[in-house]
Formats: structure tokens, sequence, C-alpha cells
């Protein structure tokens, strides 16, 4: 559990990924000497002192007029406006330069703490470099080499002192679910319906929703929180620069849900670019829940249901897990059943089962269809154990973990549905080979 987010800061080839690389404790940014390279947000997370927080690395920002500036001060705002702390990282060899000055008056506008890190001051003889950095207003500096190591352990504990012991989980104890979708296919309106007020704008217009907004309420007993985010699309067809950053925040949303309602357009049926939104919520290993909005567009008799359950089984094959609910937002009709089934699939994504029923499904089911073979060898399943929950994980300690094949694995998810249920959720079945 993270105590908190923090945001590195500084104009361009100040090391601020290799300081960020360093902290994370491996390679994640890309650290090149040219300027620029680091353009969108890059997040980590850091292990210090027994705690844990984020960190976000970021583009070099620039007073001079540069290829992708536009773009990377709207990433570092974003970062900004996620972090509870912020570290402006600074050149000990360069001294204090103009793009200095304009990112440290930028960030006292946050009215957030900052810390102000020297970097580059690479042996003692370089320490008095860093005294003409108090002329930027932000405090003491803090003399650090990102790549020798120097000063991150004082880095880092006046990071984890600042931010507290106290750890941060937003919304504890609430079921928190998000809302993807394409755009334009009534996200917003469903949880307008859902939370019955208006608490976000609702527009025709693709791209109203550009944040991911909380929105924490109680139905029926049960606490939730909705999240509403901007509608997502395919790479390839982000042309404004804002609705890039608003796929990045709906990304971010998605990770941090329990649950995922994934919207279609009943009014304009399946598209490929569908397919390739809930792609997101499947990888990411999140309970979901298919919600067919618009469906009093929808020319209907008493078949109908049935022959578009049947085409979104087709069109998402690798949803076949996930329940699906027909409503519509405008006339809020057939909101109701969403509750049963968001707070059915949230159970089951917490969902344990015991060691030993495990092994006896398990143990059936190979006596029932026993594994294939391959080049003359059998897959044995000596044992199996459920090693996490949201997604369902489990482990198989078997005699040779390539002899588990794809389709026998599909087998053993489809027995353990029918034994324990876990709808709506993506069953993740490892094998390791028994010692």
């Amino acid at each position: 559990m993270s105590i908190g987010t923090v945001a590195i800061v500084g104009r361009p080839n100040v090391g601020k990924s290799t300081v960020f690389n360093r902290m994370v404790g491996e390679r994640v940014s890309i650290v090149d000497d040219t300027p620029g390279v680091t353009r969108d947000r890059i997040y980590g997370k850091c292990e210090w002192l027994t705690k844990s927080f984020n960190v976000i690395d970021t583009g070099g920002i620039q007073i001079e007029d540069q290829p992708f500036q536009v773009e990377i001060k709207a990433q570092v705002e974003l970062a900004l406006d996620e972090s509870d702390l912020i570290i402006m990282l600074t050149n000990g060899r360069d001294g204090v330069t103009d793009d200095d000055q304009y990112i440290a008056r930028m960030l006292q506008k946050t009215r957030k703490k900052v810390i102000l890190a020297v970097n580059k001051i690479d042996d003692i003889e370089q320490r008095d470099n860093i005294y003409e950095f108090y002329m930027l207003g932000l405090g003491d500096p803090l003399p650090v080499s990102g790549i020798h190591g120097i000063g991150i352990g004082d880095l880092m504990d006046e990071i984890v002192a600042y931010l507290g012991d106290e750890e941060k989980e937003e919304y504890e104890g609430m079921i928190r679910f998000a809302v993807i979708g394409r755009p334009n296919v009534g996200k917003s309106s469903l949880i307008n319906a859902m939370i019955n007020q208006q608490r976000v704008i609702v527009s025709p217009i693709e791209g109203t929703t550009r944040d991911a907004i909380d929105t924490p309420f109680e139905k029926d007993g049960v606490s939730y929180v909705a999240v509403d985010t901007a509608g997502i699309r395919k790479r390839g067809k982000i042309y404004e620069s804002i609705e890039k950053y608003s796929v990045l925040r709906a990304m971010k949303a998605i990770d941090k849900c329990d649950v995922v309602l994934f919207v279609l357009d009943g009014s304009l049926g399946i598209s490929e670019q569908d397919k390739h939104v809930a792609g997101y919520a499947h990888q990411a290993g999140k309970a979901i829940i298919i919600v067919y909005n618009k469906w009093d567009l929808v020319e209907k008799d008493q078949y109908t249901m049935d022959l578009v359950t049947k085409e979104i089984r087709k069109q998402f094959v690798y949803l076949d897990y996930a329940p699906v609910a027909f409503v519509s937002a405008k006339n809020r009709s057939r909101i109701q059943t969403l509750f049963p089934l968001i707070n059915e699939v949230y159970d089951y994504s917490q969902q344990r089962i015991s060691t030993s029923l495990l092994n006896e499904v398990i143990s059936d089911a190979q006596i029932t269809t026993p594994p294939p073979t391959h080049n003359g060898r059998r897959l044995k399943i000596n044992y199996a154990s459920q090693v996490a929950v949201a997604p369902p994980t489990f482990v198989l300690f078997v005699n040779d973990e390539t002899l588990l094949h794809f389709s026998y694995q599909r087998y053993l998810e489809n027995r353990l549905r029918e034994a324990f249920g876990f709808e709506g959720n993506p069953i993740r079945i490892l094998a390791r080979k028994k010692n």
C-alpha cells in the first residue's frame, strides 16, 4: 500500500530518469545524453524503510519553444496534480539557468512541498556547487548523484519523512468500479443514472470527459466509488494531445479499480475499437461486466436479448466469463440490475479456495479427462494452490510445466468455474515444476 506519490520535475538533461531508475531500483526510464528523451509520464514504485510510495518521471521543461514542449508540459501538469510531493532536480555542473528559475516559479504556484535536489554532485569537491541554488527559493538544496547513487538515501529519507507513516488508501472498504468504453457510448450518463444525480457533465460531443472523476456513494447499504473515465481510442487514432492524457488517466483508473463496467453503444453495435478497449481491462485482470447501453434505441422482440448476447460472446471470446447487462442510461431503465452484478463479481474476485478443496477438484478433473500425451509424456499435477485474488490465481506444481497445453489449461479453468463460480473474473493458472 502506497503512502503517497512523488513527481520528479526539471529541465532536460539534468538526470531525472537516472535518479528515477536509482530510486525504483531498476532501469525503467530510458537514459540518454540527448535532451527530451522522456516525453510521457513514467510510473514506478519505491520501497524505503519498510514504506512504499509511487514515483513519476516526467519530461524536461524548457522556456524555449522546442518539439513536443506543449505535450511535455501537459504531462508534467498532470503529474503535479497527481503528486503529494515534488522533487525539483537540477544540474550542479551547469548552475542555475533561466529554465530552472522558470520551473521553480511554476512549482511554487502548486503550493505543494518541493524538495530541491542538485544532481551530478559526484564527489566532495563539487559540493560547493549547491549553494547557488538557494536563489531558487525552494529551501535547502540536497546534493545527489544519480549515476553513483550518492545522496539518494538521504533523498529517500526526506521523502518518507514528509509523506509520513499513515498509509493512504482512498475509499478503503468501498467497492471501486471504473466505467470504460470508447467515446460517446454513454459512460457519464450511466454514472449519473446509477448515483441518481447530475454529477458528471454529459454531452453528445466526443471527449467531453477529460479526467477520471471519483464519485463515492451508497446504495442499499453498500458503499461504492464510481470512476468515470474519458473515452478510450486506439493510440493511432488519438489526434488531440489532451485526449492522449485522458487515455493515460483512464488506464490508471482501470488499474486502481475493483470492477470494470465495459460499456457498449447498443444503437451502433460492436466495433473493432470496442474490442481494443475491452482488452485493457482483460489484460489488467479486473472483474468485468459488459454493459449494453442505449437499449431503448434497439428494435427488439422477445428474442433480441439472446441474439445480442450470442453476438457479444462471438465478438468477445476472451470475455466469455463476463456477465452482460442491458440498460438505458438515458431512460434510467434496468439500472438496478447492475448493482447485484457488481457485488457478485467483486465477491468472486476476493474469493479464496481452501487448498484441500482445490486439490480435490483438480484431482477429479484429471481422472475425468486425463491430460493428453506429448512425445510419449503426460502432464501430472501433483499439487495445486491459490496464490492470489483479484484476479484469482492458481499455481499447479507439475512434473514438467511445458506439458501443460493451452487446451488443457482451459479445461481446468472451466472445471474451476463449475466448482467455484468466479463469474466476471479472469482466472490465471500458472505451472511450476515440482522439486
